[in-house]
Protein backbone atom coordinates (compact mmCIF):
# COMPACT_ATOMS: atom_id res chain seq x y z
CA UNK A 1 0.00 0.00 0.00
CA UNK A 2 2.68 2.04 0.76
CA UNK A 3 5.87 1.18 -2.07
CA UNK A 4 3.44 2.46 -4.68
CA UNK A 5 3.14 6.38 -3.35
CA UNK A 6 6.59 5.76 -1.81
CA UNK A 7 8.03 4.69 -5.31
CA UNK A 8 6.14 7.64 -6.97
CA UNK A 9 7.84 10.06 -4.35
CA UNK A 10 11.24 8.86 -5.60
CA UNK A 11 10.70 9.61 -8.82
CA UNK A 12 9.72 12.64 -7.90
CA UNK A 13 13.11 13.29 -5.84
CA UNK A 14 15.12 12.06 -8.61
CA UNK A 15 13.82 14.31 -11.18
CA UNK A 16 13.98 17.19 -8.44
CA UNK A 17 17.66 16.37 -8.31
CA UNK A 18 18.26 16.50 -11.53
CA UNK A 19 16.27 20.03 -12.32
CA UNK A 20 16.85 21.50 -9.30
CA UNK A 21 13.69 23.94 -10.34
CA UNK A 22 11.57 23.91 -7.20
CA UNK A 23 14.87 24.03 -4.98
CA UNK A 24 16.39 26.99 -6.62
CA UNK A 25 13.20 28.85 -6.85
CA UNK A 26 12.38 28.30 -3.26
CA UNK A 27 16.12 29.01 -1.94
CA UNK A 28 16.32 32.43 -3.84
CA UNK A 29 12.39 33.66 -2.64
CA UNK A 30 13.55 32.73 1.29
CA UNK A 31 16.82 34.86 0.27
CA UNK A 32 15.32 37.64 -1.62
CA UNK A 33 12.08 37.59 0.85
CA UNK A 34 13.99 38.06 3.99
CA UNK A 35 16.81 40.32 2.74
CA UNK A 36 13.87 42.56 1.29
CA UNK A 37 12.51 42.35 5.09
CA UNK A 38 15.90 42.90 6.74
CA UNK A 39 16.86 46.00 4.40
CA UNK A 40 13.15 47.53 4.60
CA UNK A 41 13.22 47.87 8.62
CA UNK A 42 16.84 48.66 8.84
CA UNK A 43 17.80 49.71 12.16
CA UNK A 44 14.23 49.65 13.75
CA UNK A 45 12.84 46.82 15.39
CA UNK A 46 9.43 45.33 14.65
CA UNK A 47 7.48 43.86 17.71
CA UNK A 48 6.15 40.39 17.91
CA UNK A 49 2.89 40.56 16.31
CA UNK A 50 4.50 41.59 12.96
CA UNK A 51 7.28 39.16 13.46
CA UNK A 52 4.76 36.37 13.51
CA UNK A 53 2.57 37.26 10.72
CA UNK A 54 5.81 38.05 8.63
CA UNK A 55 6.67 34.43 9.50
CA UNK A 56 3.64 33.39 8.09
CA UNK A 57 3.61 35.34 5.06
CA UNK A 58 7.03 33.97 3.96
CA UNK A 59 6.04 30.29 4.04
CA UNK A 60 2.97 31.22 2.01
CA UNK A 61 4.47 33.17 -0.98
CA UNK A 62 7.39 30.57 -0.71
CA UNK A 63 4.91 27.93 -0.92
CA UNK A 64 3.44 29.56 -3.81
CA UNK A 65 6.48 29.74 -5.74
CA UNK A 66 7.47 26.11 -5.83
CA UNK A 67 4.74 23.33 -4.99
CA UNK A 68 2.74 24.36 -8.06
CA UNK A 69 5.12 22.11 -9.91
CA UNK A 70 3.76 19.22 -8.41
CA UNK A 71 1.45 18.23 -11.40
CA UNK A 72 2.73 20.37 -14.06
CA UNK A 73 6.02 19.11 -14.44
CA UNK A 74 3.56 16.06 -15.51
CA UNK A 75 2.55 18.37 -18.04
CA UNK A 76 5.48 19.96 -19.48
CA UNK A 77 7.43 16.39 -19.74
CA UNK A 78 4.26 14.76 -21.37
CA UNK A 79 3.77 11.66 -18.40
CA UNK A 80 0.15 12.59 -17.10
CA UNK A 81 -1.41 10.12 -19.60
CA UNK A 82 1.69 7.53 -18.44
CA UNK A 83 0.66 7.75 -15.13
CA UNK A 84 -3.14 7.73 -15.60
CA UNK A 85 -2.64 4.18 -16.91
CA UNK A 86 0.28 2.41 -14.28
CA UNK A 87 -1.05 4.29 -11.08
CA UNK A 88 -4.14 4.71 -9.30
CA UNK A 89 -5.58 8.35 -8.44
CA UNK A 90 -5.16 7.59 -4.31
CA UNK A 91 -1.67 6.33 -5.69
CA UNK A 92 -0.57 9.30 -7.67
CA UNK A 93 -1.94 11.73 -4.55
CA UNK A 94 -0.59 10.35 -1.87
CA UNK A 95 3.34 10.48 -3.67
CA UNK A 96 2.86 13.39 -4.72
CA UNK A 97 1.38 14.51 -1.26
CA UNK A 98 4.58 13.15 0.40
CA UNK A 99 6.95 14.57 -1.75
CA UNK A 100 5.39 18.35 -1.02
CA UNK A 101 5.08 17.46 2.78
CA UNK A 102 8.84 17.01 3.28
CA UNK A 103 9.29 19.79 0.62
CA UNK A 104 7.29 21.99 2.56
CA UNK A 105 9.22 20.55 6.03
CA UNK A 106 12.44 21.14 5.07
CA UNK A 107 12.27 24.67 3.22
CA UNK A 108 10.41 26.07 6.43
CA UNK A 109 12.60 24.49 9.08
CA UNK A 110 15.16 26.96 6.96
CA UNK A 111 12.91 29.84 7.16
CA UNK A 112 12.44 29.01 10.58
CA UNK A 113 16.21 28.83 11.50
CA UNK A 114 16.95 31.85 9.36
CA UNK A 115 13.81 33.90 10.94
CA UNK A 116 15.49 33.02 15.07
CA UNK A 117 19.04 34.31 13.95
CA UNK A 118 18.17 37.72 11.92
CA UNK A 119 15.21 38.84 13.84
CA UNK A 120 15.35 39.08 17.64
CA UNK A 121 11.74 39.24 18.26
CA UNK A 122 11.26 35.81 17.18
CA UNK A 123 11.65 34.20 20.75
CA UNK A 124 9.60 31.03 21.32
CA UNK A 125 8.18 30.64 24.88
CA UNK A 126 6.64 27.84 24.41
CA UNK A 127 8.41 25.42 22.38
CA UNK A 128 6.19 22.86 21.98
CA UNK A 129 2.69 24.64 20.89
CA UNK A 130 5.34 26.30 18.65
CA UNK A 131 6.52 22.93 17.13
CA UNK A 132 3.07 21.68 16.93
CA UNK A 133 1.18 24.84 14.94
CA UNK A 134 4.64 24.09 12.53
CA UNK A 135 3.80 20.70 11.86
CA UNK A 136 -0.03 21.26 11.70
CA UNK A 137 -0.13 23.93 9.91
CA UNK A 138 3.10 22.31 6.78
CA UNK A 139 0.52 19.63 6.73
CA UNK A 140 -2.41 21.85 5.90
CA UNK A 141 -0.25 23.41 3.75
CA UNK A 142 1.28 20.61 1.82
CA UNK A 143 -2.25 18.81 1.00
CA UNK A 144 -4.01 21.95 -0.22
CA UNK A 145 -1.47 23.61 -2.40
CA UNK A 146 -1.38 19.15 -3.97
CA UNK A 147 -4.83 19.48 -4.35
CA UNK A 148 -4.73 22.97 -5.92
CA UNK A 149 -1.55 22.04 -8.27
CA UNK A 150 -3.53 19.46 -9.83
CA UNK A 151 -6.36 21.84 -10.43
CA UNK A 152 -4.54 24.27 -12.09
CA UNK A 153 -2.09 21.75 -14.31
CA UNK A 154 -3.88 21.70 -17.17
CA UNK A 155 -4.55 25.45 -17.28
CA UNK A 156 -3.39 28.20 -19.41
CA UNK A 157 -2.06 30.32 -16.69
CA UNK A 158 -0.62 28.07 -14.17
CA UNK A 159 1.88 31.04 -12.56
CA UNK A 160 -1.23 33.30 -12.17
CA UNK A 161 -3.74 30.59 -11.33
CA UNK A 162 -2.22 29.35 -8.50
CA UNK A 163 -1.81 31.76 -5.80
CA UNK A 164 -4.87 33.46 -7.05
CA UNK A 165 -6.69 30.21 -5.90
CA UNK A 166 -4.21 29.08 -3.00
CA UNK A 167 -5.24 32.48 -1.52
CA UNK A 168 -8.78 32.18 -0.23
CA UNK A 169 -8.47 28.38 0.46
CA UNK A 170 -5.25 28.71 2.39
CA UNK A 171 -6.52 32.25 4.76
CA UNK A 172 -7.82 30.62 7.35
CA UNK A 173 -5.36 28.32 7.92
CA UNK A 174 -2.01 30.84 7.82
CA UNK A 175 -4.43 33.30 10.12
CA UNK A 176 -5.08 30.53 12.69
CA UNK A 177 -1.43 29.57 12.58
CA UNK A 178 -0.38 33.02 13.05
CA UNK A 179 -2.42 33.67 16.26
CA UNK A 180 -0.95 30.32 17.51
CA UNK A 181 2.60 31.62 16.69
CA UNK A 182 2.02 34.61 18.85
CA UNK A 183 0.36 32.41 21.33
CA UNK A 184 3.87 30.81 21.65
CA UNK A 185 5.78 33.58 21.88
CA UNK A 186 3.81 35.10 24.72
CA UNK A 187 4.00 31.29 26.53
CA UNK A 188 0.09 30.62 26.59
CA UNK A 189 -0.95 27.58 27.57
CA UNK A 190 -2.24 24.58 25.15
CA UNK A 191 -5.88 24.91 27.07
CA UNK A 192 -6.13 28.63 26.14
CA UNK A 193 -4.89 27.78 22.71
CA UNK A 194 -7.39 24.82 22.19
CA UNK A 195 -9.92 26.48 19.75
CA UNK A 196 -7.54 27.42 17.52
CA UNK A 197 -5.71 24.44 17.66
CA UNK A 198 -8.67 22.59 16.61
CA UNK A 199 -9.46 24.82 14.09
CA UNK A 200 -5.51 23.90 12.37
CA UNK A 201 -7.06 20.10 13.09
CA UNK A 202 -9.87 20.21 11.61
CA UNK A 203 -8.85 22.34 8.87
CA UNK A 204 -6.29 19.62 7.93
CA UNK A 205 -8.24 16.90 8.05
CA UNK A 206 -10.91 18.25 6.14
CA UNK A 207 -8.28 19.10 3.88
CA UNK A 208 -6.81 15.48 3.20
CA UNK A 209 -10.04 13.86 3.20
CA UNK A 210 -11.78 16.57 0.40
CA UNK A 211 -8.22 15.71 -1.65
CA UNK A 212 -8.58 12.00 -1.55
CA UNK A 213 -12.41 12.06 -2.12
CA UNK A 214 -12.18 14.65 -5.49
CA UNK A 215 -8.76 13.85 -6.73
CA UNK A 216 -9.71 11.10 -8.92
CA UNK A 217 -12.54 13.59 -10.43
CA UNK A 218 -9.88 15.88 -11.25
CA UNK A 219 -6.75 13.26 -12.39
CA UNK A 220 -9.37 11.77 -14.95
CA UNK A 221 -10.92 15.05 -16.44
Amino acid sequence: MIAKPFALFKKDFHSELKTRYAINSLAMFIIVAISVILFSIGSETINENLTGGLFWVIIFFTAMSGLARAFVSEEERGTTLTLQLIASSSTVFSGKFIFNLILVFCVNILITLLYSVFFEKFVVQNLVLFIVTFILGNIGLASASTIIAAIIAKAGAKGTLYPVLSFPILLPLILTCVQLTLFSFDDVNFVEAQVELAIVVGYDIIMITVSYLLFEFIWKD
